[in-house]
């Protein structure tokens, strides 16, 4: 294998190259386990451990090892209660009649690692901050909808709503949309903005079931057992997080025994991790797609008729056999056929190259000599951006280009890294601010199926993740019935008229819906994932 080299090489340094034998006793760990300590390798370095500034899923995953929100949720996406002492609901009256005011009792044993308590302070400034102009946040939906929040006390929390706002109690520092967790007052209140300040590179002050240690940049970051985290002592004792950006040494190192756990591996690598003799894959139904997103800014792609022909134009059964091994199944739109909120009527375009040929000749195309499309001369050319990582997104970007260029549209491909790719739009992000034609959208949206952050008018970039940015009065509508309705039977409806509008309006191609592989050591213990965050159950954890 090409990086054989390497991966013995760093596996040296951690755990030695040499074979060795992987019987265990009863009773007894294998000889190659690091007792207490996880190993863990990311593809991509973090940008930022400030649990208010996470840009991607790896920023997501270390913030959680550090910090906490005030819910979580259980591996089937239902509610746990983490910073708050129980989830808020209309039959406890922590969600008031007109549903308007939603009232959070904290927990009085959770203190920062400087021993400060952990207060309804800590939760009022952490919102403000979100809000703060200068902060670049990546979203603020479901924050922005909020009046003011009242503490009356350290241990109560009273949110005031400007409008009814179904998905608020999954979304408010919880694990729906954009996962934020609480972040310490007294330590950053100080500063104007959080952007560029020490604490975002070296946390010292957190309430997670682990406390940070150490980031040697290109190498890895470490944390250590909190021992005074109010869920109970953690069962390890320190967790390594290894930047390795390539999945083929990731695959090494864990055939090796270097490491315990590949975070959020890639489709790509499933042969080579099945076949492991000492690791497992955990499969975790997530609410999250993979899909071709269009920019519906740019002249091209906001034509209706050219996002269907790209639509008819793409095989999505050879994309997930050729791209997943076969193991991910065909979405129709956005909401996974596992949740409540998902409407099996609803269908998507079939694959069909003269079709979508016709499609583009009705739009006032005619195909060259070169088989390009041209109207009025101009040729009908993408731009392709996607991150430089992912193995799958490297071999996905070659298939659509392959393809639109079957019907007529040349691609072209730019690869960025993904700390780029997915920066915030004031910081010169590639897909918030809009540079792109088309892109490889990865989607993981939480536990609730509120989708309006990426479809609704208002949250286009900075204050969302309608990133397409599509806007459709009927989508606005059907959103707002979805979002106003603590009904969960009223908000099913509305759901499926927000996918009959996704179906007909085409600002993406859903390929298939997310079943996140997560290979581990079989000395790994108390993984148990939830559908929006790997490490919500850290302390949890042992080896």
């Amino acid at each position: 294998m090409k990086y054989a080299a390497l991966a013995c090489a760093a596996a040296l340094v951690l755990a030695g190259c040499s074979k060795v034998d992987g019987t265990a006793a009863r009773g007894s760990r294998h000889v190659w386990t690091h007792a207490g300590v996880l190993r863990v390798a990311v593809i991509e370095e973090p940008r930022t451990l400030n649990p208010l500034l996470p840009t991607n899923s790896v920023d997501g995953f270390i913030d959680r090892l550090l910090f906490c929100g005030l819910l979580s949720a259980d591996p089937r996406g239902n509610p746990v209660p983490m910073l708050a002492e129980r989830t808020p609901t209309e039959s406890n009256g922590g969600i008031s009649r007109d549903g308007l005011t939603i009232t959070y009792r904290l927990r009085r044993d959770a203190r920062w690692t400087d021993g400060k308590p952990v207060g309804s302070g800590d939760v009022a400034w952490s919102w403000r901050a979100i809000m703060n102009p200068h902060n670049n946040v990546i979203s603020r939906h479901g924050y922005d909808i909020i009046r003011g929040i009242d503490t009356p006390d350290a241990h109560t929390v009273i949110v005031h709503l400007k409008q009814r706002f179904a998905p608020f109690v999954n979304t408010f520092f919880a694990e729906s949309d954009q996962p934020y967790e609480i972040a310490p007052a007294h330590a950053l209140q100080r500063y104007t903005d959080i952007n560029q300040i020490p604490f975002d590179a070296a946390p010292s002050i957190g309430d997670g079931p682990f406390r940070f240690v150490s980031w040697t940049h290109g190498d890895r970051i470490v944390v250590e057992r909190n021992d005074g985290f109010f869920k109970g002592t953690p069962l390890l004792s320190r967790i390594v997080v290894q930047f390795v950006p390539n999945e083929d040494t990731a695959v090494n190192l864990l055939r090796t025994h270097a490491i315990d756990y590949i975070y959020q591996a890639s489709i790509e690598t499933f042969p080579a991790v099945s076949a492991l003799h000492d690791a497992h894959v955990v499969w975790t139904d997530m609410n999250g797609f993979e899909a071709i997103e269009f920019n519906l800014s740019h002249a091209q792609t906001g034509d209706i008729h050219i996002r269907r022909a790209v639509a008819m134009a793409i095989d999505k059964p050879r994309f997930i056999q050729r791209l997943t091994h076969g193991q991910e199944h065909v979405a129709t739109e956005d909401i996974p056929n596992w949740m409540w909120a998902f409407d099996p009527s609803v269908r998507s375009y079939a694959f069909d190259v003269a079709a979508a040929r016709r499609e583009l000749s009705a739009d006032g195309y005619r195909f060259g000599a070169d088989g390009l499309a041209r109207k009025n001369g101009v040729p009908l050319q993408f731009l392709l951006a996607t991150d430089n990582a992912n193995v799958t997104h490297r071999e996905e970007s070659l298939l659509v280009q392959e393809a639109l260029h079957a019907i007529g549209i040349d691609v072209t491909i730019k690869y960025y890294p993904q700390a780029i790719l997915y920066e915030a739009a004031a910081s010169g992000g590639i897909v918030q601010g809009g540079k792109f034609d088309i892109t490889l959208a990865p989607w993981y949206a939480g536990v609730d199926p509120d989708d309006s952050s990426q479809f609704l008018c208002a949250a286009m970039p900075p204050n969302g993740y309608n990133t397409s940015r599509y806007c459709s009065p009927q989508m606005e509508a059907a959103q707002r019935d979805a979002l106003t309705r603590y009904d969960q039977a009223l908000r099913a409806v509305a759901y499926g008229r927000v996918q009959g509008l996704l179906e007909g309006d085409v600002p993406y191609v859903f390929l298939w819906w997310q079943r996140q592989m997560e290979p581990i050591s079989v000395d790994f213990k108390g993984f148990s994932p939830n559908p929006a965050t790997e490490s919500w159950n850290a302390w949890q954890w042992s080896v």
